[in-house]
């Protein structure tokens, strides 16, 4: 009977460990900085409204939103007022704080919010966690388009909160948004 060689059994202990690695499933990741499956998010079938993109618990992500994508986190309204616009309105659409969630990006500082005319805010993510910011994409019941501020615009729900009635929240209210970028 011939002796294996040890270096021949270190090799094939080693192969075996590796495969056993690799077919374990990494954990899924929640809350604490680890991400969902972001293979659970559906892939649009309509027009794109929302691309985010950028860094997430170590690894670089890129998701596109349509209606129906937004529409399956949630919808939401709020009524407030604008700088823009007379009077108080109703706005619907999807929480911001709930988008950052469906991504795993709960973690994240701030966002490079950018519009279709390339105006860009940096918002932090606080404003979020505190106030129900919407990704809005109706005012008033009517479906916004770029020509009257959508097709998607973070809405800031300045009724509730009259500290949002200052400047500096003014320009994070971008209108014509369409992405989306983490640090």
């Amino acid at each position: 009977m011939r002796r294996r060689r040890p270096l021949l059994v270190l090799i094939s202990l080693a192969f075996g460990m590796l495969a056993v690695a690799l077919a374990i499933p990494a954990p899924s990741q929640g809350a604490a900085g680890v991400l969902p499956d972001l293979l659970k998010l559906p892939e649009p079938q309509g027009d794109v409204l929302l691309e985010v993109s950028g860094r997430v618990a170590q690894r670089s992500i890129s998701v596109k939103f349509d209606r129906a994508g937004l529409e399956a986190i949630g919808r939401r309204s709020i009524t407030t007022t604008t700088a823009w616009n007379d009077g108080a309105h109703v706005f619907e659409g999807v929480l911001a704080r709930d988008v950052m969630h469906a991504i795993g990006a709960d973690d994240v500082e701030s966002v490079r919010a950018i519009a279709l005319n390339e105006y860009e805010a940096t918002i932090p993510t606080s404003d979020f966690a505190k106030y129900n910011v919407l990704f809005a994409w109706s005012m008033d019941g009517k479906q916004m388009t770029a020509r009257d501020k959508g097709p998607l615009w973070i809405v800031y729900p300045k009724l509730d909160h009259p500290e949002l009635r200052d400047d500096k929240y003014d320009h994070r209210w971008v209108w014509q948004l369409y992405r989306l970028i983490l640090p």
